[in-house]
């Protein structure tokens, strides 16, 4: 089921060749070519996400990528011995599902580098794609430029804008969900309620008595996650459009319209029936986003990701004598001779018409 969802919005985003004709015999046209061949990272240092496999997979075979390799990190321990050394074997279900082959079990920055630079057994990549944790982070932007990147996603953030009628309980889940990702997840709650403040945090210290994953919460909600009191939502607007975060639920009494003047967001939440959890596993939005401040710049991922736009230039003689003037005046004043000599050694000046 959420591949099917999954699949349904990506599809929605493929985009189609565009003809412009912007002159008698002088045409554009935007093509859109997929990337060759891409390497996708799957998470699962601390637990297994083949909900990744899902995200990462379905955009690529949408937008018609050709080749498509699988790094993962391999188990130490298994309830079965044989997937020691393996990745997690609900990876490989879903690896199996979507039709991937080649999955190599390597975690980290080693499997950035893997992509990149190629080894005896893994074919350098064009594109690599996926979350990970602030080393696999560090190693996107280290490759960027030998290899294409979608994001620097991860570690995980989530920032909810909130004002008293939110559900403290469901604000506090909300909080501890995405906390248990990654000891160095952020978690930050606006508002302007002290009262839903006070709550909340009534409400995330019962409800850590019973969250499995206790200590990893606990370091990720104290080291480098906050609460922050405004004087009104508006102003709260201003704090989670300047942090930009990877994931923003907005749970007001207006949230679909304040939602919408939100401008810096991996991806958005509305209101109390729309949390993170759902769009991490079966909303039919994409879970890889940008974190750090990124999503100030670039979008998640998308079908659009593994997407390249090429400009096809197709003209006659008649529509190149048209603006051979144009070119003579613009070349001569970048003072590059060498292009307008390009244009008039086919059409020779005083051949214009």
């Amino acid at each position: 089921e959420a591949a099917r969802r999954a699949r349904l919005v990506h599809e929605a985003q493929r985009r189609t060749d565009a003809v412009i004709r912007v002159g008698a015999g002088a045409e554009v046209i935007e093509k859109w070519v997929p990337v060759q061949r891409v390497g996708l990272y799957v998470p699962g240092g601390l637990v297994a996400y083949p909900s990744s496999v899902v995200m990462n997979v379905i955009p690529a075979l949408v937008a018609g990528v050709e080749s498509l390799a699988i790094a993962s990190p391999p188990q130490r321990e298994a309830a079965d011995p044989a997937f020691v050394g393996l990745p997690h074997p609900a990876v490989l279900a879903a690896c199996a599902l979507l039709g991937v082959t080649e999955v190599y079990a390597v975690g980290g920055a080693q499997a950035i580098g893997m992509f990149a630079y190629g080894t005896s057994e893994c074919a350098p990549v064009d594109l690599v794609t996926g979350p990970g944790n602030v080393y696999v982070a560090a190693a996107k932007r280290v490759v960027r430029g030998t290899i294409g990147i979608d994001s620097e996603a991860g570690p995980t953030e989530i920032g909810i804008l909130a004002d008293s009628s939110a559900d403290p309980a469901f604000v506090a889940a909300d909080l501890i969900a995405q906390a248990e990702h990654d000891e160095n997840a952020s978690c930050l709650l606006v508002t302007d309620s002290t009262e839903l403040m006070d709550a909340v945090d009534r409400e995330v210290a019962q409800q850590l008595t019973t969250t499995v994953h206790r200590a990893r919460v606990e370091t990720a909600l104290t080291n480098q996650s906050a609460y922050a009191l405004v004087n009104d939502l508006d102003q709260g607007l201003d704090v989670v459009d300047a942090w930009a975060a990877e994931h923003l639920e907005v749970i007001t009494v207006d949230a679909v319209e304040r939602a919408a003047r939100v401008r810096n967001a991996g991806a958005i939440f509305v209101g109390p029936w729309a949390p993170v959890s759902l769009g991490d596993y079966l909303a039919g939005s994409n879970h890889v986003l940008p974190t750090g401040g990124s999503a100030r710049h670039t979008g998640g991922l998308s079908v659009q990701s593994f997407l390249r736009s090429m400009h096809v230039v197709n003209y006659t003689r008649e529509a190149l004598a048209e603006v051979a003037p144009l070119i003579d005046a613009l070349g001569g004043a970048e003072d590059l001779h060498s292009h307008v000599a390009a244009v008039r050694v086919r059409i020779p000046s005083g051949t214009d018409d």
